[in-house]
């Protein structure tokens, strides 16, 4: 048991199985989500559930926000409350995807109330997450990571110190979101092309696993194809933001990004069709019904 006092705001998948991990390894955590069921997972393995950020962060060394974008992560620490409630010196670790200017804006704004700020995205998926086994690409001030090590400790296997500037981490993260939203798009292709050849896409998935032509995300996401069903690990909703923060990245250093390109293009068809809140593999259907090739569990 350590005295350090934590708070995850955001218990969605990642955030869920971070404030696990750190309630397993007996550091006090308290969770605040606006969905009640992961608090009650959270208050069965040993937390505290909050009902508001203000609430939330009281007594908190460390924040942890697992929240979907700045904009939602400004509401909710600076107009929600949860800065002003804070402690000065809580260390505030911030963990969404997003573009590196509001990363460092953000961070100097927490500075200004007498914070610390870690620009710390994460990346590993749901399981990893609750083994407490994600990576985490972190920039930030040396005493803010020595004041909460036993927390990342906790919930990653690696933290990958990035230099003491936020922004950073979230570079580090685009580049992260690009591989890993052309891999989904990629398998989804190689998948569709695979049924409409006529193989059995379960043999496609143990094949190629062993191969060359195998990626994480083709062996993390590929078997949804393969059973047919798309229970979201990370929805098509969060690569269209992703890929969008990565293309406008991208435009602005004026580098060509044509296969993020054509993923982003992708994502969008997906959502517009409805599937936004699908797994990402999900953009396999689309694919599937261009090419006229019938996927499993689509209607015979």
């Amino acid at each position: 048991m350590t005295d350090l006092a934590t708070t995850v705001i955001g218990l969605g998948s990642m955030g869920l199985g971070a404030a696990l991990s750190l309630a397993r390894a007996g550091i006090p955590v308290t969770g605040l989500d606006l969905d009640p069921q992961p608090g009650r997972d959270l208050a069965a393995a040993g937390g505290r559930v909050a009902t508001t950020p203000a609430e939330a962060v009281q007594d908190s060394d460390a924040v942890f926000v697992f929240l979907v974008d700045a904009a939602q992560t400004r509401r909710v620490l600076f107009q929600g409350g949860a800065v002003a409630a804070a402690r000065p010196g809580t260390v505030f670790v911030l963990c969404p995807t997003m573009p590196p200017d509001d990363a460092v804006a953000i961070a100097a704004d927490l500075t200004t109330a007498g914070m610390f700020a870690i620009d710390a995205p994460v990346s590993g998926g749901a399981a990893k997450a609750r083994e407490g086994a994600i990576s985490i690409m972190a920039s930030g001030p040396e005493q803010a990571f020595r004041r909460i090590q036993p927390a990342l400790d906790a919930i990653a296997a690696r933290v990958f110190r990035l230099g003491e500037e936020p922004g950073a981490g979230s570079r580090m993260k685009l580049i992260n979101q690009l591989l890993a939203g052309v891999h989904i798009a990629a398998m989804a292709e190689a998948m569709v092309l695979a049924a409409k050849s006529g193989l059995d896409l379960a043999t496609v998935q143990d094949v190629i696993a062993e191969c060359a032509g195998n990626s994480w995300m083709f062996q993390n996401r590929g078997p949804q194809v393969v059973r047919g069903d798309y229970t979201p690990f990370s929805a098509v909703d969060i690569f269209v933001k992703d890929l969008g923060i990565v293309t406008d990245a991208a435009q602005a250093l004026d580098t060509p990004t044509p296969l993020a390109t054509a993923a982003l293009a992708l994502y969008r068809e997906a959502a517009q069709a409805g599937l936004g809140r699908q797994a990402d593999a999900s953009v396999a259907r689309i694919l599937a019904r261009k090419a006229k090739a019938r996927l499993p569990g689509d209607p015979a």
